[in-house]
């Protein structure tokens, strides 16, 4: 008997900005395009990851969506005031002078409760950012200042990155902590 390959979506858990958020980080774009190129990433795609699990089998997406509601989430806000180049993946992204703790707090109980139940996640040390450009050239030197954008943080998500012709679209599939 042959046996069918098993269905998978590509997902992670972001912090999803509301649209006028989205579209302050997105008014960095032009300017640091000047001077590193790129691709700006589309306004309504801006988001910080939290935690990133790449494919994961259908069957397990309602066990996911039962252990995300066991994190720990405390609404807070944060700033996002500095653009950096990571040469590595060559992107500009939006980064916070500071991670307020419950964003690390958040981070942490997600990774803890994915590992409990067995999920596998990308494990690196967390660095909260918004890629703005992808495809970017830039040197070690200093990005221009940018005005700080604020976050209001009410929720997290569960997010399916899919692929079109237009390259990568977001559809949020779950949210969690309500908008308190």
């Amino acid at each position: 008997m042959e046996s069918t390959p098993e269905t998978t979506r590509r997902l992670f858990f972001a912090l999803w900005p509301d649209e006028a958020e989205q579209a302050a980080l997105a008014d960095w774009q032009a300017p640091l395009r000047k001077c590193c190129r790129g691709k700006a990433m589309r306004t309504d795609t801006l988001h910080c990851t939290l935690v990133f699990l790449g494919q994961v089998a259908e069957q397990r997406l309602e066990a996911l969506l039962l252990a995300a509601q066991e994190a720990t989430f405390r609404p807070f806000e944060f700033e996002l005031g500095v653009a950096h180049y990571w040469g590595h993946n060559h992107i500009v992204y939006a980064a916070p002078k500071d991670t307020p703790p419950e964003l690390s707090e958040l981070v942490t109980s997600l990774q803890d409760i994915l590992r409990a139940h067995r999920f596998r996640f990308e494990e690196r040390p967390y660095k909260p950012h918004v890629t703005l450009l992808r495809h970017a050239n830039w040197t070690d030197a200093a990005l221009p200042s940018m005005p700080s954008v604020r976050l209001r943080c009410r929720e997290f998500v569960l997010v399916q990155s899919l692929s079109d012709a237009e390259g990568a679209r977001y559809e949020v599939l779950c949210r969690f902590g309500g908008q308190a």
